[in-house]
């Protein structure tokens, strides 16, 4: 693959912008700390742009999520009556600023790297609070603010969290104000600080959003970075199969998803069948398997990373967030793409211990002590 006959990759092989580690670390340098506030002109390792939303959590019955309409294990867009009403029958619910690949920013933070954080938020005091959080993280975040909340404009977004006692979780999804990010909210003196730009598939879901990925893909490769798309989930897949397929060919180095989304993705009847035509991309393709751990195309073929220990899977809410936070920690920070996802299945790992897609644990400890990274 090549831009402007400059940029190639091989199959399975990073851009050369990622082979030398981050902007902001050096390859035989080590950070031991997130940083928690923004240095102008600095490198990040990630930009992420998606859908800013909080989360509002509940471990509930089979028997709700039949009573609220929405289909166990999906994600579903619903408007703000029905947000409302779900929200009625939580009994005692959990708010979180989250968003998937907010959350993959929060855990790189976690982590130690640099992270960036860009979405429309409203200006009301959801969306005060919800940077406030992000921030708190260690996040820099600019919002692109789609003004106070009215009868004709949509509050900050928020998902609404299903776990079910099995685990899975079900999201009906209030985007409100993130439906306004536009190419002109993409600050462009981010997009070209960062190692690596990530995509969030779910936000292809906006029209106006799309020109504004697009864009910042182009602003990412025209600074030598690179661009990472995370699926986000099978029913995303379903509804834009052809615009994700259109996004591999010039605006993509990175694909991230689970072996459902990359098996519907490229039309297969098998994930072995999905890794041949993810191979043929000449990306760097990394596939999660849940319970059997991952598989990442490298340039000798496709190699599996097990996954690693949990005790109790409580909730898999963040699970891929999780994982691709320590994935693109480990590909911006030295690490080859096998060690990053072993350093993404411990990240997964802590996260689906408990509710929530936030890491609850010290990660950069958990991953020096598993000997992933060193302190």
């Amino acid at each position: 693959m090549a831009r402007g006959g400059e940029r190639k990759t091989l199959p399975g092989r990073l851009p050369g912008s990622l082979r030398v580690g981050s902007r902001s670390v050096r390859a035989n340098e080590s950070v031991v700390t997130p940083v928690s506030e923004d240095e102008e002109g600095s490198g990040l390792d990630l930009v992420a742009i998606g859908s800013p939303l909080l989360d509002v959590l509940e471990v509930v019955s089979d028997e709700v999520l039949a009573q609220v309409g929405l289909t166990k294990g999906s994600m579903t867009l619903i408007d703000l009556a029905q947000a409302t009403a779900v929200q009625r029958v939580m009994q005692s619910p959990r708010f979180v600023s989250g968003g998937s690949v907010a959350n993959t920013a929060v855990g790189l933070s976690a982590l130690g790297g640099r992270a960036a954080f860009i979405g429309a938020v409203a200006d009301d005091d959801v969306g005060q609070t919800y940077a406030e959080n992000l921030r708190a993280a260690g996040v820099v975040f600019e919002p692109a603010v789609g003004g106070a909340t009215g009868a004709d404009v949509p509050g900050t977004g928020r998902c609404m969290v299903l776990i079910s006692h099995d685990a899975d979780r079900t999201m009906g999804t209030y985007l409100g104000a993130a439906s306004n990010l536009t190419a002109a909210g993409v600050p462009a003196d981010l997009v070209t600080r960062a190692s690596i730009v990530l995509l969030e598939g779910y936000l292809w879901d906006v029209d106006a959003a799309k020109e504004a990925m697009r864009h910042a893909a182009a602003t990412a490769h025209d600074a030598n970075g690179s661009v990472a798309l995370s699926l986000s989930d099978p029913f995303c897949v379903s509804r834009h199969q052809r615009d994700f397929l259109d996004l591999l060919v010039d605006d993509v180095d990175i694909l991230l998803g689970n072996e459902e989304e990359i098996t519907m993705l490229f039309g297969a009847t098998s994930y072995a069948g999905a890794l041949e035509a993810a191979e043929e991309t000449g990306l760097l393709v990394v596939m999660t398997r849940g319970a059997e751990g991952s598989i990442v195309l490298t340039a000798h073929g496709p190699e599996a990373v097990p996954a690693a220990a949990v005790d109790t899977v409580v909730d898999t809410t963040g699970a891929g967030d999780l994982f691709a936070a320590g994935l693109l920690y480990g590909l911006t920070h030295g690490m080859n793409p096998v060690e990053s996802a072993r350093l993404g299945g411990l990240c997964a790992a802590e996260v689906i211990s408990h509710t929530g897609a936030r890491p609850e644990s010290d990660l950069r400890a958990l991953a020096t002590a598993a000997g992933l990274l060193v302190s």
